[in-house]
């Protein structure tokens, strides 16, 4: 079973730019969000149970992390409505970009073999990525803690 192609982005190296549509129909890109830190983080599949406590952590605690100047990006393989279900069913305050040709997590590297109670299969690796104001990657989290990932990011903030 192949990986993916492109290997990960790591800390120092730019943050590859991307454009994709939210779950409000709105297009927007990595790059409009210049000026700011960002916590882009991929996750496998909407409303399932640990992807759905990653994100009423990062829900829970958004106001801190905008406190902190960190603007929140979820990316999964689900398309629109998906997205749109799965945010208004948990008030998500934050853009979901669907990307279901999986063009963003092959650029990021987080599309790949995973196993799983000792079944491969090819799927997204949980990674955030904490991008700094001008577009750098200051800390790559892989497997983030789903019901402790906000203060992971904010501990990193200052490294």
């Amino acid at each position: 079973m192949p990986e993916t192609n492109d290997p990960m982005p790591q800390p120092g190296q730019p943050a590859p730019d991307f454009e994709g549509a939210t779950q409000t129909g709105e297009t927007i890109r990595l790059s409009d969000y210049r000026g700011q830190k960002v916590a882009l983080y991929f996750y496998p599949k909407d409303d399932t149970p640990g992807c759905t406590k990653q994100a009423c952590n990062l829900r829970d605690n958004h106001q801190a992390l905008l406190d902190a100047g960190i603007a929140v990006l979820g990316v999964s393989a689900d398309d629109e409505a998906s997205h749109e279900r799965f945010a208004e069913k948990y008030a998500l305050p934050f853009p979901l970009v669907a990307d279901p040709d999986r063009a963003i997590l092959e650029r990021y590297g987080v599309w790949g073999e995973r196993t799983l109670y000792g079944r491969k299969f090819l799927g997204i690796k949980r990674t955030t990525f904490l991008i700094d104001e001008d577009g750098t990657i200051r800390h790559v989290f892989k497997r983030p803690k789903v019901d402790a990932h906000t203060e992971e990011i904010l501990q990193r903030l200052d490294d």
